[in-house]
């Protein structure tokens, strides 16, 4: 009887040790995943980056309205907006702060792969 508590014991152990590694290492794996992207990381910080250029040549080139909802979202064909050859795409949207007064708040998201940044930038 005191044979088979002992075997137990040591069976649950063992398993609560396997159980618990296995747990950190697929942790580990997806980290590894994560910080191995840094090719579409780069695609998608260049992406937002061209999405705040291009919103703000638009405002001072183009049309002078920094808030046109025909760019939002990426841009329409009234609103085209640049493309890239390496599968990178971004998104822009613009807000108006504090209702009548000047203060713009102009935000681009970039993506590329399963990688997504976003710079965002507040004209006074």
């Amino acid at each position: 009887m005191r044979g088979q508590v002992m075997l137990i014991t040591v069976l649950a152990l063992s398993g609560t040790i396997l159980g618990a590694t296995a747990i950190a290492g697929l942790l580990m794996v997806y980290q590894l995943r994560q910080s191995n992207d840094v090719i579409n990381s780069n695609k998608a910080i260049f992406a937002a980056d061209s999405g705040l250029e291009w919103r703000l040549y638009r405002f001072l080139k183009v049309d002078g309205q920094i808030c046109n909802p025909e760019c939002d979202g990426g841009g329409s064909g009234a609103c085209p907006k640049p493309t890239f050859g390496n599968g990178a795409d971004f998104k822009t949207t613009c807000e108006l702060l504090g209702g009548a007064t000047t203060t713009v708040k102009v935000k681009a998201t970039g993506a590329a792969g399963n990688s997504s940044r976003a710079f965002e930038i507040v004209l006074e």
